[in-house]
């Protein structure tokens, strides 16, 4: 399987319907990967919470149909990163979209960590509460996005559910790039799942991002990282059957006394 992973920035002096214009023909750059994966809130920038409530847009709207086409132009499974949704009753959501590649939406995801401490984010939108996966041909994907990397049992519990892959777009802060790369290889390796971490490039609302989009295999081993925060590509080729061999050869899974799978000792 070859993965794309799209690290692109938000840049402030950019509108959001050049920059959605920019993002889809940089989609349709990728024909011959069978997965593409866009940064969290690239429409607006993951921090450029000001602007989440004027950029907000219903879950069918331009940013969507824009991303349903150039999945189905390029052919590929497309998981456009997030938008900051408006839902019926008005409440904001991070929410994130994954295209067939016949341009069918297969999945939706409201992030359910949502970063700021009380600030941001934290409030200006409500939380997800439910798990997502996404079936492609031979793999299945758990979806997650940025401040949720921080939080293994929401992995555990995709893992659970039939993830073999763990798809990761972000905003991540460059001041915290460190755990940004160390977090993506345990999750990785505590869940024996591959995981393609994307994220966002150059500086929107006065925060560098980390850039250094990643894909990690199961046994925690990176098999491609981009080398800085600059707008780029990153396309790795990876074996979903290295999922179930990693698991069956150290089957650490099978192990967990709490939990999931594991019961509790007595």
């Amino acid at each position: 399987m070859r993965a794309s992973l799209i690290q692109t920035g938000a840049d402030d002096a950019e509108s959001v319907p050049s920059r959605r214009a920019r993002v889809a023909s940089l989609v349709r750059g990728q024909r011959g990967a069978d997965l593409v994966v866009l940064p969290e809130l690239w429409t607006t920038g993951a921090f450029a919470s000001e602007s989440f409530d004027a950029a907000a847009e219903p879950l069918e709207g331009p940013t969507y149909e824009a991303m349903a086409k150039a999945a189905s132009d390029t052919g590929v499974w497309l998981h456009a990163g997030s938008i900051p949704e408006r839902d019926r009753d008005g409440t904001l959501y991070n929410t994130s979209l994954v295209f067939a590649p016949d341009g069918s939406l297969a999945a939706s995801y409201r992030k359910i960590h949502r970063f700021g401490f009380d600030r941001g984010e934290a409030v200006l939108m409500g939380a997800g509460d439910a798990l997502v996966t996404v079936a492609l041909p031979g793999l299945t994907l758990g979806l997650a996005t940025c401040y949720d990397l921080r939080f293994p049992e929401l992995f555990r519990g995709l893992v659970d559910a039939g993830a073999e892959a763990l798809v990761i777009p972000a905003g991540w802060p460059d001041r915290r790039r460190g755990h940004w790369s160390l977090l993506a290889r345990a999750r990785a390796v505590e869940n024996q799942s591959y995981v393609l971490a994307c994220g966002s490039a150059g500086r929107h609302a006065g925060v560098d991002q980390a850039g250094h989009s990643v894909v990690v295999d199961p046994w925690g081993e990176v098999l491609g990282e981009l080398p800085d925060a600059g707008d780029a590509v990153l396309t790795v080729d990876f074996d979903p059957a290295q999922v179930a061999t990693v698991r069956e050869r150290f089957p650490a899974l099978k192990d967990r006394r709490l939990g999931g799978t594991g019961t509790p000792r007595g």
